[in-house]
């Protein structure tokens, strides 16, 4: 019987992810008076920290009471008109949520079809881009980090084909499972709209859409017509420059976001993404160990936020997650579209440690055993173990 109501165990889903103790505290506020004059020395700080983590000295941050899905609806709604043309390939669950959102809004969606496990096909949007002599693309959509497949896109690769083609468009990109666990570089990668969100990388509850939008985003609003009315940008900066909302804030997530990136800068971002990259390997030892394939097709694409497992023929992953649910009181990411009943989701970001990763990765090591997998019982554990400890000495190491 699950322990799950005891609140003791970490999940492993790509998100919402776990909640360090500070963070929880922090959200954990009197209701203040957002229209005070002094709300602004809460508010202000954060979006300008935010930027830190965007790597944009440029852009504008706006944040919405949403999940990530809000922020890709206002990025689209802000910056174009129905009718617009958009190129985005689809190559994962997200990716293709994004093109049903566009698509009701009265988009026209180009779509590139890819196999799932791939990212994002920057030679065929920039050979696209290239033959669109008439500019009638006003926009690129790119899932950074893939969370169905666990596939990490090359966001600059993307932007250097967008360059070689000379090509105009307008570069968004979904950053919500990357941003605070992998680097993201929206300056140096062109990137004219990142949508984020705080239940991943930032460690908090659901509940703000993150948009970082640059200078030419925001000159698109001044001609985009779809409609939009809770998800505006003119409404929110209005609001943001004199240290308001335009309606209530989620004052506890501000509070939330605040010790986030105070708690992210002072391990230090590259320090960030250095554990995510170790933890995943760890993972990834795992996984070979017990003789599975990820979802990934090829190292490259690898993400450091989330591992998709492919289950041998003849099994289901569905009653892999429920087992290790039901009898352990542990959560796995379950297979999403493609990947439903094929592939099981080992979410490694966030609040993690070598030594929360390797319960999760025992785990689910006992419910393959339970279900009769064809694997050692303890393999993919000791592969973990043993990358842990080489990596904690290398990691000394440096550090002496």
């Amino acid at each position: 019987m699950s322990n799950y109501h005891l609140g003791q165990n970490p999940v492993f889903i790509p998100g919402p992810t776990n909640i360090p103790d500070p963070l929880r505290n922090a959200m954990h506020v009197q209701t203040m008076d957002h229209r005070a004059p002094d709300f602004v020395d809460v508010l202000r700080p954060v979006l300008d920290d935010l930027k830190k983590v965007f790597k944009t000295t440029s852009a504008e941050i706006i944040t919405f009471p949403s999940s990530g899905t809000g922020g890709w609806e206002a990025a689209v709604t802000n910056t174009l008109s129905p009718g617009d043309k958009v190129l985005i390939a689809r190559y994962g669950m997200f990716s293709h949520r994004w093109i049903d959102l566009c698509q009701r809004h009265k988009l026209d969606v180009e779509v590139i079809e890819c196999e799932w496990g791939t990212g994002a096909p920057a030679d065929l949007f920039g050979a696209r881009l290239a033959a669109d002599t008439d500019h009638e693309i006003k926009a690129v959509l790119v899932t950074h980090n893939e969370t169905a497949t666990g596939v990490l896109s090359d966001v600059g690769a993307v932007r250097g084909a967008m360059n070689g083609a000379n090509h105009p468009a307008m570069l968004y990109v979904d950053c919500v499972s990357s941003l605070g666990s992998m680097d993201f570089r929206m300056d140096d990668w062109g990137v004219d709209l990142a949508i984020s969100g705080s239940q991943k990388g930032f460690m908090l509850a659901t509940g703000m859409a993150i948009v970082a939008v640059s200078q030419k985003a925001l000159q698109a609003t001044q001609t985009a017509t779809c409609p939009r009315c809770f998800f505006d940008f003119k409404d929110m900066l209005g609001a943001n420059a004199n240290g308001g909302f335009p309606y209530t804030p989620p004052l506890q997530l501000i509070f939330g976001l605040r010790a986030s990136l105070d708690l992210l800068f002072e391990e230090g971002l590259e320090n960030v993404y250095a554990r995510h990259h170790r933890l995943a390997t760890g993972v990834r030892r795992a996984v070979a160990a017990w003789g599975l394939t990820l979802c990934a097709k090829t190292p490259d694409l690898n993400s450091d936020s989330v591992s998709a497992i492919y289950v041998p023929e003849g099994f289901d992953s569905n009653v892999l997650t429920n087992h290790a649910y039901d009898k352990y009181g542990v959560s796995f990411g379950v297979g999403l579209g493609e990947m439903a009943g094929r592939a099981f989701r080992i979410g490694h970001l966030g609040s993690l440690t070598d030594v929360m990763v390797l319960s999760g990765l025992a785990t689910i090591e006992m419910a393959m055993k339970d279900l009769d997998y064809p694997i050692t019982l303890g393999s993919g554990v000791a592969a973990a173990q043993e990358y842990f400890r080489q990596s904690a000495d290398a990691t000394l190491s440096q550090a002496a």
